[in-house]
């Protein structure tokens, strides 16, 4: 019961992305007349927010109770996206978009850690597909609800989807704290709770990455973030409406299709690839990202169904989504360093945000250059990438369970021979035949 109400907070706590970030950037550039450089900065505050919030939310996730964390973190995104209403300028858009992101980003590795505990190890996949299905869904509300109501011809238009959001927030804080208040460790989680690594940051971070598997997972989370989520909010609206010349109410049909899609196909998707190894499906989900940006680079040939691939383009996404985040967080966890899990899944959470915060700067450099082949061609390259750090990553794993296989096999030789050895019998050589299987022969 405890997951299956942390999944629903997870999806009433996601209102506020569906809601706010697809329309962020006509709101701020067009409506407010404040122009690309400050949406497009606005994005990126987003990300920053993010990036600083998520390592330090992940290790007091370690070293505390991650339910007070998760819920504390909301509280601060619901301040930071209900003080948008009140924005009236440049400075306060863009600093209430960075609390915004502080306060969302902090309670991701949080959550996931919440997960970690209360699900049994072999339930684990399952559950984050859930979670990050119950996310779409929240979502896909949020963006319905802001299509049919924000109107971004008024000032004001945005604000039904700021106070979606914030009202979001605080209904998951209180569904999690209800919960968190009488929830214990799962008895089959497996997880260390003993306590984050008590050194330092950076040290922290050498441990970490002193793993071959972590570097190329930290390879794939990278490649993968750019390769879509980065300009989810600013690139890709950005390229609808200056190359493609989509209208923004197909901006938001897009995110409204990729939500559904997810919702629909996530449990078949899970049941379909339950036997496929994580870096297997890591690398379908670069191929997926390869495949969109190339249906992206022929709309532009095709200015008549340019909004209809724009929006099928995201239903192509919505098929590798719902393999990566499922699988990518559960690799992550199973691949931290013992205590770490939490500090681990934050890390990573800011590896992504960092190249996310930089994904609309490119973004607005490019189209504003008029480099629109450029902007495609760097992320058909990125996604190519990420299919590469998957299939070395599927070759790292592979060599450390045939290193640890014969580890087991040679301890299991070791013991049989002690134990032979203190019997006086020799392990190496068959036993000798009693004196009346002597005589039968």
């Amino acid at each position: 019961m405890r997951a299956k109400l942390l999944i629903l907070a997870s999806s009433v706590g996601m209102l506020g992305w569906g809601a706010v970030l697809p329309y962020q950037y006509a709101y701020a550039a067009d409506t407010r007349a404040w122009g690309s450089l400050a949406a497009a900065a606005a994005s990126s505050l987003f990300s920053v927010g993010a990036l600083i919030a998520a390592p330090f939310a992940g290790r007091l996730s370690d070293r505390f109770n991650p339910v007070v964390v998760a819920v504390l973190a909301q509280l601060l995104a619901a301040l930071g996206v209900g003080a948008l209403v009140f924005a009236d300028a440049p400075t306060t858009f863009l600093l209430g978009m960075f609390v915004f992101g502080l306060g969302l980003a902090a309670a991701m590795p949080a959550k996931q850690v919440l997960v970690l505990r209360w699900v049994a190890g072999a339930d684990r996949r399952k559950v984050f597909a859930y979670k990050f299905t119950g996310e779409a869904i929240g979502m896909a509300i949020g963006a319905y609800v802001a299509g049919h109501l924000v109107d971004l011809s008024r000032a004001d238009g945005l604000d039904v989807g700021f106070l979606t959001a914030a009202l979001g927030f605080v209904l998951s804080s209180a569904i999690i704290g209800s919960v968190g208040a009488r929830a214990t460790v799962h008895p089959d989680s497996g997880l260390d709770t003993t306590g984050a690594n008590a050194g330092r940051p950076i040290e922290a971070l050498r441990t970490i990455f002193a793993s071959p598997a972590l570097r190329w997972t930290a390879v794939i989370t990278v490649s993968l973030a750019l390769g879509f989520y980065a300009q989810f909010e600013a690139g890709l609206p950005a390229y609808a409406i200056t190359v493609l010349d989509v209208d923004s109410t197909a901006i938001g049909t897009a995110a409204a299709v990729n939500s559904i899609i997810i919702v629909l196909l996530q449990v078949v998707v899970i049941r379909a690839t339950a036997r496929r190894s994580a870096p297997t499906l890591l690398m379908a989900v670069g191929s997926i990202w390869v495949l969109a940006w190339l249906i992206l680079s022929a709309a532009q040939f095709r200015p008549e169904i340019a909004a209809a691939l724009f929006v099928t383009t995201f239903g192509v996404f919505a098929v590798g989504e719902t393999m990566y985040s499922p699988v990518l967080n559960p690799l992550t966890a199973s691949l931290a360093p013992k205590g770490m899990v939490g500090q681990t899944l934050g890390t990573f959470a800011a590896l992504q945000t960092t190249f996310s915060a930089i994904g609309p700067l490119v973004a607005g450099a490019l189209l504003g250059a008029g480099l629109a082949n450029g902007f495609l061609g760097l992320h058909l390259g990125i996604s190519l990438l990420a299919v590469y750090a998957a299939w070395r990553l599927r070759g790292v794993l592979a060599a450390r369970a045939q290193t640890s296989a014969r580890t087991s096999a040679h301890t299991s030789a070791q013991t049989s021979a002690q134990t032979s050895s203190s019997t006086g019998v020799s392990s190496s050589l068959p036993a000798r035949p009693t004196e009346r299987e002597s005589v039968a022969a």
